[in-house]
Formats: structure tokens, C-alpha cells, sequence
């Protein structure tokens, strides 16, 4: 069994922390995004990119990379 802490006790202060503390950045808890607003052309156009993108990812076929690892074996 330990001893007891005073509760009491004042906390030691780090001077350098108090030193830098002039520098730092009060952060709010939450954080604020808002979009732009976009014209209907705008929206379309979005739309349309985002349909091609995910047409691109699900038919495109990653196959995977073979360059080089028969041709080095071969010339043995």
C-alpha cells in the first residue's frame, strides 16, 4: 500500500509549456463545412462524372502485374 496524495497539493507548473502557450490555436469541438452553392448545368455535370466513375470501377479489370518475372527466368 502506497501513501496518500494530498489532494491539496498544487499541480507543478512546466514553465516552458506556459512559455509556447501564447501560441497555440484555441480549436473548436466542431468543425463548420459548407458547400458552394452549384448551378443546375453544374449538377448535371457532377452527376454525370460521378456515373462514369462508377461505371469505370466496376467493369474496369485490374489484372495484375507480370512484367518482368517470366523474362528474367527465361534467360537463365
Amino acid at each position: 500500500m502506497g501513501k496518500k496524495k494530498n489532494k491539496n497539493k498544487k499541480k507543478k507548473v512546466n514553465p516552458k509549456r506556459e512559455r509556447y502557450a501564447k501560441f497555440k490555436k484555441e480549436l473548436s469541438g466542431t468543425m463548420s463545412f459548407t458547400t458552394p452553392d452549384i448551378t443546375i448545368e453544374q449538377q448535371r455535370q457532377r452527376q454525370e462524372d460521378e456515373k462514369s466513375i462508377g461505371m469505370f470501377w466496376r467493369y474496369n479489370k485490374r489484372r495484375p502485374i507480370t512484367k518482368g518475372i517470366g523474362a528474367k527466368s527465361k534467360q537463365l
